[in-house]
């Protein structure tokens, strides 16, 4: 809920009255960072939870 409006508020201040999937991503690790917890193995690996999110958003296919 809390991406979704943050999405909206980035889509009004950027003049529109509707999203777009640039607005979620744009905000999708800000608003989810804290939602990760690593495992001790990503841990010991270096992951980065920032990367994990920006990954996922990555190969997600926008709905048309």
């Amino acid at each position: 809920a809390m991406l979704a409006r943050a999405a909206r508020a980035r889509a009004t201040l950027d003049g529109r009255s509707y999203v777009i999937p640039d607005d979620v991503k744009a905000l999708a690790v800000p608003a989810l960072r804290h939602r990760v917890i690593l495992s001790p193995a990503a841990q010991i690996d270096g992951r980065l939870v920032e990367q994990i999110v920006s990954d996922l958003v990555d190969q997600t296919e926008a709905p048309r």
